[in-house]
């Protein structure tokens, strides 16, 4: 029964804490109270009475499906971190949490008995409007900290506490003022956070919560708590630093930064140096699918740590089981995404692993997985899901959200978008790629090698010219390795030559049995030049700044290209700079009929207007919409039909205008062909 009390006290002081002091003089706000969270969410009834039936670590993993060769050299005391912050939103909703034998057990026990030692939570200021109504994202502020501290602690694991300084969610892309600080100055702000902070940790410390480490601001790229000047950044994240000095002077305070590929951190930890900032750990964001490869991780961390004596580690990680959706909401990551790896529990533990050895070869002390126990709230219906994601906070955004962030969450708010990057299936059962963190630490390298899934094939080729299909696909075994295999393709090659420039899907099956698909990409003659940049200079491309975005050029970088080395690149770490052109004006057309496309990719644009374009005599006689989403997902953008007569002059281009702060993207490929 003990923790069954250690439960129930935890609810407890979450529906009757009071709130923690105001900062005295300094002008800072009150810490959200535990009345607003009274007033919008409802207590757990009847937690499980739990027994305790772990095993050792090595020989919970007797019987394991998955193949994982150990990451060598790993000190006992490397960090295997889960944020979880979304956890008590989610069980208030109904959400229920299952071991390997299907009992119920508390997911903070399942967790440690799979090898995490650490806890992260968010902490938000005040996540709720006037009338006590959440946000949304767990509605995280100091209760929510306090309950998850207690109960992680009670397993015996620490927690990393996660300062956003804002009402909702921080990024790169969004860096807002709490509300009650919006018409404070510096001082007076940098004041109201080292109080706030300091209430908030005391608050867990008075609770018996063992706090290991402490980040400053989240993936504060160029901004933190409404300040874009580096000097001012560097007095708020010192006066969180002093806050954490004072009531938990043991813990770990860090900094955390995301986008590595840019090549960006050496010059944030410069900064840093320069300004004096008292701090320990340098922490990075890494998802696979936009954060470039995992030796530029390596190779920057390692830097960091050398040049400049930080800890360095992974503050957020994650990877998709499934290309599913299962709360009628849509995810982040779905079939058409990139896949470095499968997405199968096999695949999402070798990028697990991957980013482990990448941060042990760096010196790194951690790796930190984001938000796996986030699952959908079980609804049939987005309508039923609907209610709970409002009621209770356990989506990403509430509708409630809106009188603050009005143009992303109050646009765009509902469940989540990540329950296919969990370690839980949809009715809360673990999966077998929880394991990840033991499998990391002990190896299961006598499973057998086997097939995990077939990589799709692609073909380019010139409409009308003979056809060579492929005769081997790649498999990937389950160690992420490749292997050629026979493939029977269900497709006539004379045939294929009859068809017209287009993009088509051939399916075959390999030697095994196993499902295949080649993308058939038929090109017609391109009458642009340099179409995809690969003379290393823009000519004879022509970009218009119209925004004033602070990059906007040709870069060579193969991992961010669409084919080969050399693409257009924009990024503006400013909101309202990322508005541009860029187009070219082909000689020497024939009167005819002509078709344009041209590909992009990117990230943190917000909502972008985005189109390509064809122009007559210097006027726009057709559009073709696209979108940016995310790192690695092209979108095309295809003007047809263009009627050409000799003579005129023809212009095809692309225009952008992405107003969110830190908005970026890739532009390739372009191409113009006769019909």
């Amino acid at each position: 029964m003990k923790r069954l009390s250690v439960f129930v006290l935890a609810l407890l002081l979450l529906t009757g804490c009071a709130n923690p002091a105001p900062g005295g003089t300094t002008g800072a706000p009150e810490t959200t109270g535990a009345g607003k969270i009274a007033a919008s969410v409802a207590a757990v009834e009847n937690p499980p009475v739990i027994e305790k039936r772990d095993l050792a670590p090595k020989e919970a993993l007797t019987g394991c499906p998955l193949y994982v060769n150990a990451v060598e050299g790993l000190p006992e005391d490397f960090i295997f971190g889960m944020d979880a912050s979304q956890v008590p939103a989610l069980e208030r909703s109904g959400v229920k949490y299952y071991d390997r034998d299907g009992a119920e057990r508390d997911v903070f026990e399942i967790l440690a008995a799979n090898g995490v030692n650490y806890i992260r939570v968010r902490v938000w200021n005040d996540p709720f409007d006037a009338q006590g109504r959440g946000y949304g994202g767990g509605n995280c502020n100091v209760d929510t900290a306090l309950e998850i501290g207690k109960r992680a602690t009670a397993c015996g694991m620490r927690l990393l506490v996660d300062f956003h300084y804002s009402d909702f969610w921080a990024d790169p892309g969004k860096q807002m003022v709490p509300k009650a600080w919006k018409d404070y100055d510096l001082a007076t702000k940098a004041a109201a956070l080292e109080a706030y902070t300091h209430d908030v940790l005391m608050t867990l410390r008075n609770g018996g919560v063992d706090v290991g480490m402490v980040q400053v601001g989240n993936e504060t790229n160029g901004a933190l708590c409404g300040e874009k000047d580096w000097s001012d950044i560097v007095k708020l994240m010192a006066a969180g630093s002093r806050a954490v000095r004072d009531v938990f002077p043991q813990a770990k305070v860090a900094v955390h930064f995301a986008n590595p590929e840019r090549g960006d951190y050496l010059n944030y930890a410069s900064t840093l140096k320069i300004f004096e900032l008292d701090y320990d750990v340098f922490g990075s964001s890494y998802y696979p699918y936009w954060h470039g490869s995992l030796d530029n991780l390596t190779q920057t961390l390692e830097k960091i740590r050398k040049s400049y004596g930080k800890d360095v580690m992974v503050l957020e990680t994650s990877y998709a089981w499934t290309a599913e959706d299962f709360d009628f909401s849509g995810n982040t990551i779905s079939e058409s995404s990139e896949k470095p790896y499968p997405y199968t529990q096999q695949g999402q533990v070798n990028s697990l692993r991957d980013v482990t050895q990448a941060v042990q070869k760096a010196g790194g002390i951690g790796v930190c997985y984001w938000e796996g126990a986030w699952i959908g709230v079980g609804g049939v219906s987005k309508e039923e899901n609907q209610k709970l994601w409002e009621q209770y906070g356990s989506g990403w955004a509430s509708s409630y959200a809106a009188e603050y962030d009005p143009e992303d969450a109050g646009k765009w708010y509902g469940g989540c978008a990540v329950e296919n990057q969990s370690f839980f299936d949809p009715q809360g059962r673990v999966l077998d790629s929880l394991m990840a963190f033991n499998l990391i630490r002990y190896g299961n390298g006598e499973v057998p090698l086997k097939i995990e899934a077939v990589e799709d094939a692609e073909l380019r080729a010139k409409a009308g010219e003979d056809l060579v299909l492929p005769e081997t696909v790649n498999v990937v075994m389950t160690d992420n390795s490749r292997q050629a295999a026979p493939v029977h393709w269900n497709a006539d090659p004379v045939e294929l030559k009859l068809l017209t420039p287009g993009t088509y899907e051939i399916n075959g099956v390999t030697d095994a049995g196993l499902p295949a698909k080649l993308t058939l990409i038929l090109e017609g003659e391109n009458l642009l030049l340099n179409p995809s940049l690969e003379t290393g200079v823009d000519d004879p491309w022509v970009a218009e700044n119209v925004g004033g975005c602070q990059q906007l050029n040709i870069e060579e970088k193969t991992g961010d290209s669409r084919t080969g080395d050399w693409h257009y690149h924009f990024w503006s770490p400013d909101a309202d700079k990322a508005e541009f052109t860029l187009e070219q004006s082909p000689a020497g057309l024939e009167t005819g009929v002509y078709d344009f496309s041209i590909w992009i990719m990117g990230g943190d644009c917000g909502e972008a207007e985005v189109y390509a374009y064809a122009k007559l005599d210097g006027e726009i006689v057709a559009t073709a919409p696209m979108e940016i989403t995310s790192w690695n997902e092209w979108h095309e953008g295809a003007v047809t039909g263009i009627e050409y007569t000799e003579g005129q002059t023809l212009t095809v281009g692309i225009y952008v205008k992405a107003p969110a702060a830190g908005a970026w993207g890739k532009i390739d490929d372009a191409r113009l062909s006769r019909q």
